[in-house]
């Protein structure tokens, strides 16, 4: 084998980014860039959270990425003949020129994100360029898949993250010091910004840089698996071949991680820990939800922990019994795999506990925000199970490994707003 060969063909393989003409709203045409953004669509607490976004601003993007209508089709018809007609009356126009987009996060505590949007081209997992650390759902796959086909266009970014400091990072700081296409805060606290990056200099030394690093998806999944989907139907080369992502440097911004939680539809707290007796240890806790957490962030460093909370009180589950995660982890998959609290919560909980399938939004929803997950539990009468971080230097480690973690595992962030740029792939 050359060795010289291959490593030289190893080295060329890395992102390709390129410029397109961003789709962005017309800020003289809607109320306020603020009211026609929204957080991505796996983010936003339905029906509550679209129908606050909805009154927000008739114009808001949220009409676009979780179209409101009877049957899956007339969901993705409805959000098509939105998109037109937005286009036709102006309220979204397409930038003059192509460009690279510098996108910047910052609020009030210090926090500070800063990346480039552009449009990725698609690799498959087995290429080593784009790494996925989760599995995804198929039924989400296939809802995105049409969504995207029927409105022909990128919606919303991808989250990615690289390391690099190099000189990707050195035109990023520079672009920030010009006065920006457009600035707003939403009332999350988040104050954005957004620059375009045209001059053909400026895009060849971030596209150089960037073709010697690989990149970790940290938000997005089922939207890149939806990437690959329609690539497959579309004769190469085409505008198919890529998506719209944000690439952020972790080496000169790192991102928060943070877990996402469960709501088990249809199974009472009483009836969970009933089914857990035995398994694992279990205290309750009569105390305030930062302090639940507080107890479950000392539990963890011990071992598999969770948080069950549904019936006013939270219930700290750690210490499983080694017996069972024997039978029921599955044995052929690394250690910092089989260790996850994820793992144990799908693979021992979910499936031989509880009995309940992962994939049905009938009995599980994947929430965000824990205070929204508690509170929607004890409307419900169901059970919420509040989950710990995973480091991000596990969930690299496993996907650089090609080992993807359980669906929904960590939420990165912050994530970019939905509704600043878009890629339409008809022009």
């Amino acid at each position: 084998m050359n060795t010289a060969g291959h490593s030289e063909a190893t080295e060329r393989r890395g992102l390709e980014l390129t410029p397109f003409r961003g789709l962005r709203y017309d800020p003289d045409r809607v109320g306020s860039l603020a009211a026609v953004t929204s957080p991505p669509y796996d983010v936003v607490v339905r029906p509550d959270g679209v129908h606050h976004l909805q009154s927000a601003d008739p114009h808001n993007i949220v009409r676009l990425i979780l179209p409101q209508a009877g049957t899956p089709s007339a969901r993705t018809g409805q959000a098509a003949d939105t998109l037109r007609r937005w286009q036709a009356e102006g309220i979204l126009a397409l930038d003059p020129e192509p460009g690279l987009y510098v996108y910047e996060q910052r609020d009030d505590n210090g926090l500070l994100q800063r990346g480039v949007i552009g449009a990725l081209r698609v690799s498959e997992p087995s290429e080593g360029v784009v790494l996925p650390h989760e599995e995804v759902m198929p039924p989400v796959v296939a809802d995105r898949a049409a969504l995207m086909r029927a409105t022909s266009a990128n919606l919303e970014p991808l989250l990615l993250t690289y390391r690099g400091d190099g000189t990707a990072a050195e035109v990023v700081e520079a672009t920030t010091g010009r006065p920006p296409l457009l600035a707003t805060t939403t009332e999350d606290g988040f104050h954005h910004r957004l620059w375009s990056i045209t001059d053909p200099a400026e895009v060849a030394r971030i596209q150089s840089d960037l073709g010697h690093h690989q990149a970790l998806i940290a938000d997005g999944h089922h939207r890149w698996a939806t990437y690959l989907r329609l690539r497959a139907e579309h004769a190469s080369p085409s505008p198919w071949d890529y998506g719209l992502v944000l690439l952020v440097d972790t080496a000169r911004y790192p991102l928060r991680v943070r877990a996402i939680h469960r709501l088990l539809h249809g199974l009472p707290v009483a009836d969970a820990l009933t089914a857990v007796e035995g398994h694992f240890r279990v205290r309750r806790l009569d105390v305030t939800l930062p302090k639940a957490q507080e107890a479950l962030a000392d539990a963890a460093c011990a071992g598999n922990a969770f948080l069950l909370a549904g019936d006013g009180t939270f219930h700290l589950l750690d210490r499983p019994d080694p017996d069972l995660l024997a039978r029921t982890v599955p044995a052929d998959r690394p250690a910092p795999w089989r260790t996850l609290d994820a793992t144990v919560l799908h693979t021992t909980l979910l499936e031989h506990v509880w009995h309940i399938p992962e994939d049905s939004p009938a009995h599980i929803a994947y929430i965000h925000d824990a205070a929204a997950t508690v509170t929607k539990a004890e409307q419900d009468g169901s059970t919420a199970v509040l989950m710990h971080p995973v480091r991000e230097e596990v969930v690299r480690d496993l996907a650089r490994q090609g080992v993807t973690m359980p669906r929904k595992s960590t939420s990165f962030g912050p994530k970019p707003a939905s509704g600043l740029v878009l890629r339409a792939l008809d022009v």
